[in-house]
């Protein structure tokens, strides 16, 4: 039998998908591009907060007891300011009776402050060697420094030993210190202290080639006259005792704003100051100490006494640069954005950022605050995500072993639960099968077939939308005395199962898809919960037919898990989300109570399955009325289909989003149902590639052992999941040999079609309802291994 539904006029108005549907197609390929680019912000901002906290690029090798026979005899004996005016070494000594405070290895938010403070409360300034990924990371701290008056050298980006490292390195932990600098104070430096550098007289045939390197970019290596040992915390007056000078001469003095707990450090570093004023020392910075000595020479010039330096006073203030910040005869130096700065000698190394050097370090600096940021509060949301999860997992576990015994109880009376579980009474009349069609000539014979060996009695509703191919005729030639063929224009799946909603006869209707086979009993398991006037929908258990390829077997794992643990445990809690558009049932009156199946979603299955909640409806599933589809065989298809339910979903969400206030059934599913699908169908797989992107950035910059053991504890916790869920399924475990892989490729595209959906549920856009390409490979049940 074969009817057809008019069409209105000639040509049938585009429906509201329809016209939307132009407008979305040429926006998709944007939406993935942006999801991709998403993804990999997140991972940059990752790689960047590593390589500020060295877990990116560290070595921590220290060279230590290497020989000294090429470095000239008169910089080992020389002072501790090492420079390079017109490419020839000099060195200088602080003059006698003068310290130079400078503290290494800062700035930290809690320590640099404390030390700032004594030193403005003793009207004294310090020079600071700042590591630069430090620097990124309290630039707050720096700004503060810099307008007190303190000086600021570089102390490499990363602190590591620079001898053991190439050039491009070390000029790249210059430049990346000095655009920390410029976007924390708006300056650069041209002094710099090397990492678990000491005294000049340290220096080795392997540091030599860096230090001459550093002199010829314009910079003034600084060394240490004495050192207080505060780092090893042995007391306050030992710190003092250790950082004074012998007979009255001048030094630069190492302390330290960072690296652990420095109480002790900035305990001392006031009794120290008084200390040392009361002997009639003065204090100064590395620039200052620098101007003294220029002034010295001055005089001695002017007695005709000067030696060892052909310098200006304001070219030796500077380290041997002119104003220009380059070094005489040599390469631009770290200072060429501009001239010093106006805060005088104390501060003379510094110059004024500039250019694209200031906007460059300020981009750092917003970067490394975004990271600072996102990083941690990651760390966190994942951490909750994580335990989540696992719970999650030992729910489902607990969950669907209830479901399960509670459902296949047998005849065993000494479990006095009165037998073998029922629904009621049998239900045996007749029901409608209703199979939405759209070119689907490959498989809708062997769905007719299929049919045709059903147990239970049924009318067969074939409604044809608009098919390009002959499937209308194939439904008809088959000459099946129960199949009516009723022919529409092509309107879409939902117009469709509304098109047999209306013309079946009977009060329940079973809705499959044109593709899908059913097994001889699956109608009247199917229609058995019916026996409880309280049921209003049925879930099928949908079962993938082609799973002997790779795609297939990774989407019958997925299928098993989804429908075993998650059916199971949504059917417990009365919140099941979803009947499946491959087999499910519903009462005619009830799909027409709530208004049909809507097309304001592309998850029409989804969306009436909420409004059946919302409207009091009990919806269950039944796991022994069996159906096999036809799954995408290629990732194309695989990423089409999924892509569209998970954007049909969130819209089904949205739309129903009233239920959160909603007293009653509906109530339930809003505060029960709704956070549980939102938390691990959208949230969780959204963030889940971090998961991996944390495991595999552990692995390779971290701790490998600790990394992997811990993605494979996950992956154990999965296995036992799908391994129980194949058992209460009864289905054969050799597939689940593929799922590691599929952790490691598959999920991995499911996560990116979800973030695509996302971007295109936060962009506004509409997708139309997408056809599949079908093999027809899915054939008799017992055809399938």
């Amino acid at each position: 039998m074969s009817t057809t539904t008019p069409a209105r006029g000639r040509r049938r108005a585009p429906s509201k998908m329809e016209r939307a549907a132009g407008k979305a197609a040429a926006l998709q390929k944007p939406r993935a591009i942006l999801a991709l680019l998403l993804l990999l912000a997140l991972i940059s901002v990752m790689l960047l907060d590593g390589y500020l906290r060295s877990e990116i690029g560290n070595d921590a090798r220290v060279r230590d007891g290497a020989a000294y026979d090429k470095v000239p005899e008169k910089i080992l004996a020389g002072g501790p300011i090492l420079s390079f005016a017109g490419g020839t070494a000099k060195t200088q000594s602080v003059p006698k009776k003068t310290i130079v405070l400078t503290f290494d290895d800062g700035p930290t938010a809690n320590w640099t402050p404390e030390v700032l403070k004594v030193l403005e409360e003793n009207d004294v300034e310090g020079t600071f060697f700042m590591v630069g990924s430090m620097i990124s990371r309290y630039p707050d701290v720096v700004k503060t420094l810099v307008d007190q008056g303190n000086e600021v050298g570089i102390h490499t980006f990363t602190h590591v030993d620079l001898s053991y490292q190439s050039t491009a390195r070390l000029q790249r932990e210059l430049k990346q210190t000095q655009l920390a600098l410029a976007g924390a104070a708006g300056v650069t430096t041209t002094l710099f202290r090397a990492p678990y550098s000491s005294e000049i007289s340290a220096v080795d045939n392997y540091s030599w080639p860096v230090y001459k390197e550093l002199g010829s970019l314009g910079y003034t290596s600084v060394f240490v006259d004495t050192d207080s040992d505060d780092w090893k915390k042995p007391g306050v007056s030992k710190i003092v005792q250790w950082a004074t000078p012998k007979n009255n001469q001048g030094a630069i003095v190492l302390m330290h704003d960072a690296g652990g707990d420095r109480s002790q450090t900035v305990a001392a570093l006031g009794t120290y100051i008084k200390k040392m004023k009361a002997k009639g020392y003065t204090f100064t910075t590395v620039s200052g100490a620098q101007a003294k000595l220029n002034q010295a020479a001055f005089r001695a010039r002017g007695t005709g006494t000067a030696t060892g330096s052909n310098l200006s006073p304001g070219q030796q203030a500077n380290g041997g640069q002119t104003n220009g910040g380059q070094a005489n005869g040599q390469r631009s130096g770290p200072g060429s954005a501009s001239g010093a700065t106006a805060s005088g000698a104390a501060q003379a190394a510094q110059r004024k950022a500039t250019g694209a050097t200031l906007y460059e370090g300020k981009a750092l600096v917003y970067a490394v605050a975004v990271a600072e940021w996102v990083v941690p509060a990651l760390s966190w949301f994942l951490l909750v995500v994580g335990v989540a999860v696992m719970g999650r997992f030992g729910m489902m576990l607990v969950l669907a072993r209830r479901h399960y015994r509670q459902r296949n109880r047998d005849r065993n009376r000494s479990r006095g639960r009165g037998g073998r579980f029922s629904w009621g009474p049998t239900v045996t009349r007749p029901v409608t099968v209703i199979v939405p069609a759209y070119n689907e000539k490959e498989c809708i014979a062997n769905t007719l077939r299929s049919l045709a060996k059903s147990t239970h009695p049924i009318e067969i509703i074939v409604v044809d939308d608009g098919s390009e191919d002959n499937t209308s005729e194939i439904a008809e030639s088959l000459g099946m005395p129960n199949v009516r063929v009723i022919r529409q224009e092509n309107a879409g799946k939902p117009a469709a199962l509304n098109n047999g909603v209306r013309n079946a006869r009977y009060d329940i209707v079973v809705m499959m898809d044109g593709d899908t086979v059913f097994e001889p009993d699956a109608v009247h398991q199917l229609v058995q919960p019916f026996a409880d006037p309280e049921i209003g929908a049925v879930a099928g258990n949908a079962k993938v037919g082609n799973r002997n390829t790779m795609i297939g077997a990774w989407q019958h794992i997925e299928y098993v898990m989804g429908f075993n643990l998650d059916r199971r445990m949504y059917d417990l809690l009365r919140c099941m989300p979803t009947i499946p558009g491959a087999i499910g049932a519903f009462r005619r009156d009830a799909v027409l109570e709530v208004g049909g199946m809507s097309e304001d979603t592309l998850a029409e299955d989804t969306d009436i399955t909420i409004a059946m909640h919302r409207a009091g409806w009990r919806v269950v599933y039944q796991e022994h009325a069996k159906a096999w589809t036809e799954a995408p065989g290629s990732f194309k298809q695989l990423w089409s289909q999924r892509y569209r339910w998970s954007y049909g979903t969130m819209q089904a969400l949205w739309k129903h989003r009233k239920s959160l206030t909603d007293k009653g059934p509906s109530g339930r599913f809003g505060r029960v149902g709704m956070p549980l699908v939102v938390l691990f169908q959208i949230v969780t797989p959204v963030f889940a590639p971090l998961i991996d992107v944390f495991t595999v950035y552990s692995m390779i910059f971290v701790d490998f052992r600790a990394a992997l053991l811990a993605w494979l504890a996950v992956l154990a916790v999965q296995l036992v999941c799908a391994a129980y869920a194949f058992r209460l399924d009864r289905e054969k475990y050799r597939y689940l040999a593929m799922l590691p892989l599929q952790q490691l490729a598959y999920r991995q595209m499911m996560y990116l079609v979800l973030i695509h959906s996302c971007v295109t549920a936060l962009t506004g856009g509409r997708l139309r309802w997408q056809k599949l390409k079908r093999t027809g490979e899915v054939g008799t049940p017992a055809g399938v291994s």
